[in-house]
């Protein structure tokens, strides 16, 4: 029988309290906090969630709840919401992993949630650490924030991400093969190094795939060495057709959803994809600004004195930035709109990564504006 995952209620904390300094009052007065009575900020984890009920005004503690992270653990903690307040917001951390479900179970029935990224938790008062603490802390953090950030949508948008993430571990299984492959040839007996020197990868694995060693004890190196190679190339032929079948499905489903977007000069179907899943749905990122951030091409102000200029933005969605910077490159090599900008701007004094990032920039406002205001239907 599976072990019972008991419902803990705790009473609120006799620490808990209001904010007492004026600048806290102040940080706490953000678009959320105006818009509900209570939030509820909930630290997940695989197997249970611990919740904890703030009221909006004062930070004060009402309740805190652990729960399985099951229907009946979500029926919990949407119970012990209503019993706080007709205005809730729902403060989660990880909406598109460990609190998926819970997100997802809050939005069928209509509650307000925002998510909440997991960054690097600040050192803690005397070392304190626990999952209902987490929970406060993360109410007081959406509180504490000017704006709030909605989860990223289910349909085609979840679709969307699972065909990319199945798809990148099919092309890095595929990379790594046949980097295996290459130093296994290198490795091999000479009369093995014969019959691949001189091809390509292409050629390689052709040859490769239709190998059919013979056992042999006297060659029993060789014999290895070409078992090895031909499995190696059957695995690289089988990721390889699955990494095309994904990107067959994402194009489908970019077409259906958004093919607007692969009418823009260098977007592809995995680049609109990437973009599409970073974006989500309209109004979900509050402007082009937001985006840019979003995506780490908004420039890093790093000014002092008299030294006016920025720096490299590492931060936001790394596979969206990776994304824009593919389109950049491809415009800078074939746009001849793009290849005319670039001629300019070296003229005026501009570097090769100072134009890329400027580029960079104006591409994610581009794709920010078609996103949130696409063509009309037969336009």
């Amino acid at each position: 029988m599976p072990l019972a995952c008991p419902v803990t209620v705790l009473p609120a904390p006799t620490w808990a309290g209001t904010f007492t300094s004026l600048q806290a009052r102040e940080n706490a007065l953000s678009m959320l906090a105006e818009l509900v009575e209570v939030v509820i900020g909930v630290d997940t984890h695989k197997d249970t969630h611990s919740a904890a009920v703030l009221a909006a005004g004062t930070g004060a503690v009402l309740a805190e709840i652990t729960v399985c992270a099951d229907p009946d653990g979500y029926t919990a903690l949407l119970a012990l919401g209503r019993e706080h307040g007709v205005l809730r917001g729902w403060a989660i951390e990880g909406t598109g992993g460990y609190g998926a479900g819970l997100a997802r179970h809050l939005a069928q029935a209509g509650e307000l949630v925002v998510e909440l990224d997991r960054p690097a938790r600040p050192a803690r008062r005397a070392g304190a650490k626990s999952d209902p603490i987490d929970a406060v802390r993360a109410a007081r953090d959406a509180l504490a924030r000017a704006r709030v950030t909605v989860p990223r949508a289910d349909g085609e948008r979840a679709s969307l991400q699972i065909r990319l993430s199945t798809r990148q571990a099919a092309v890095d299984g595929v990379t790594e093969a046949k980097s295996q492959l290459h130093a296994l040839v290198i490795s091999a007996p000479e009369q093995v190094r014969a019959k691949f020197r001189g091809l390509s990868t292409t050629a390689m694995l052709r040859k490769a795939s239709r190998l059919r060693p013979a056992r042999s004890a006297a060659d029993v190196h060789v014999f290895t060495a070409l078992s090895a190679l031909r499995a190696l190339a059957l695995r690289i032929t089988l990721l390889q057709d699955e990494a095309d079948a994904h990107e067959a499905e994402i194009l489908a489903i970019v077409r259906s959803w958004r093919p607007d977007l692969l009418e823009l000069p260098g977007v592809g179907p995995i680049v609109s994809a990437t973009v599409l899943s970073a974006w989500s749905h309209p109004g979900r990122v509050a402007d082009d600004g937001a985006f840019a951030m979003l995506a780490g091409t908004a420039p890093i102000p790093a000014s002092s004195g008299r030294t006016i200029r920025h720096r490299l933005n590492r931060s936001g969605d790394r596979r969206l930035n990776s994304a824009i910077h593919t389109i950049a490159v491809s415009r800078m090599r074939f746009h001849p709109p793009t290849r005319a900008y670039v001629e300019r701007r070296r003229t005026e004094g501009k570097t090769d990564p100072e134009i890329r990032r400027c580029l960079k920039r104006y591409i994610t406002r581009q794709l920010y504006r078609q996103l949130e205001h696409p063509p009309a239907a037969g336009a």
